[in-house]
């Protein structure tokens, strides 16, 4: 099974993620199919999240399944539009 998700960068109490289309059995940190944006917390609230949407949409209408947390990021961008 495909999932968009986050994998994580950046150093202690300075982490910024990067939102990626992976097979749900590898690691967290392992080889990803695609990045598709970046979810910075740390940085202002309107640069904090960057998705290519359009490429978002196409992976979900394949079927691939976001977790929780990106899903949120996704109506929170997609809104913002």
């Amino acid at each position: 099974m495909v999932k968009i998700r986050l994998k994580k960068f950046g150093s202690k109490k300075r982490p910024y993620y990067r939102i990626v289309v992976q097979d749900s059995r590898v690691a967290r940190d392992s080889t990803t199919i695609e990045e598709i944006g970046t979810y910075q917390p740390i940085e202002a609230e309107d640069k904090q999240i960057s998705i290519n949407l359009e490429r978002a949409n196409y992976w979900l209408g394949v079927g691939a399944q976001p977790s929780e947390t990106v899903k949120k990021l996704l109506t929170k961008k997609s809104s913002a539009q």
